[in-house]
């Protein structure tokens, strides 16, 4: 490895990670052109192929697997050092992946205490539909709705959380509110998410309301269903800290209440990093303060 720029060996575990030459450009934060032509580099002085090109993506050759190994333990050594860089502060990017709800109707309110508290820290709070994998290095730390089954990481409950449905007095003033589940199939418009684009099964919400609900107004954005809702679309399962806290919306048949749990993820290798750790710790401290926002009565 001697004699190799180090960027071309982060262009090739950012391509290991994110299993697409644009992919992992985008996470480099330089184009596409540049990463390839650092792997065409690094290739050459090595002598091998260390990606085979798929319909999918790039895929590890097994000389690619191997170098993986070796530039993992690197960089693994090059994060310790920077951490300790400053006089012990914590330095460097964390990035963060969490579900676009929770990032954005929770997270993101209380995330500049974490940052003020660690100003040499640059922070990547990634709220989306769909998680970043910390098992293929794409997150520092990630917030899932299942455990992981497999993979290289290390995964706790962060909470459970309660749903509930919600409609804007308006809506319910013209159409009327129910007073049962069965109401709900007779003369309501529901709004919810678009089947064939969940990113998580235990997004499917409104059958355990009541077996055969369907959605007529859709979205694949929480957010955007909340603003269906306070607009006056229909009546849809929202999170009850999104709901509860939007004076525009009332809880509709409150006893009809869904449960879902959040769990904290991080790879084994990185996960004594002084910076996942701080992240990790303060998570689950900030959500353990406002478990009554998780979980109302």
């Amino acid at each position: 490895m001697q004699g190799i720029d180090w960027s071309d060996y982060q262009a090739f575990l950012a391509i290991a990670r994110a299993g697409q030459l644009a992919r992992a450009a985008a996470a480099m934060r330089v184009d596409a052109t540049t990463v390839g032509r650092r792997l065409r580099r690094l290739e050459a002085r090595l002598g091998t192929t260390l990606f085979e090109q798929t319909r999918e993506g790039q895929v590890l050759t097994e000389a690619g697997e191997r170098l993986l190994a070796a530039v993992e333990a690197m960089d693994r050594a090059v994060s310790g050092v920077s951490e300790e860089r400053g006089g012990g502060g914590l330095s460097g990017t964390l990035r963060i992946s969490v579900s676009e709800g929770f990032g954005t109707g929770f997270l993101a309110s209380r995330l500049p205490e974490f940052a003020a508290a660690h100003p040499g820290l640059t922070l990547d709070l990634v709220a989306s539909s769909g998680f970043l994998s910390p098992s293929k290095r794409e997150a520092d730390i990630a917030v899932v709705l299942s455990r992981p089954q497999a993979g290289p990481v290390i995964a706790r409950k962060l909470s459970d959380y309660a749903l509930r449905l919600y409609a804007s007095p308006a809506y319910l003033a013209q159409a009327g509110t129910p007073e049962r589940a069965e109401d709900l199939a007779q003369g309501h418009r529901l709004v919810g998410y678009i089947p064939d684009l969940l990113y998580a099964p235990e997004l499917r919400y409104l059958d355990e309301i009541l077996p055969g609900l369907a959605a007529a107004v859709r979205s694949s954005s929480i957010n955007a269903q909340q603003r269906l809702l306070a607009q006056g679309a229909g009546i849809g399962v929202l999170p009850c800290f999104l709901g509860d806290s939007d004076p525009a919306l009332r809880t509709v048949l409150p006893e009809r209440r869904i449960t879902r749990s959040f769990w904290i993820v991080t790879h084994k290798d990185t996960h004594n990093l002084a910076r996942i750790r701080a992240g990790t710790k303060w998570m689950i401290e900030t959500v353990a303060r406002h478990r009554g926002l998780m979980l109302p009565p």
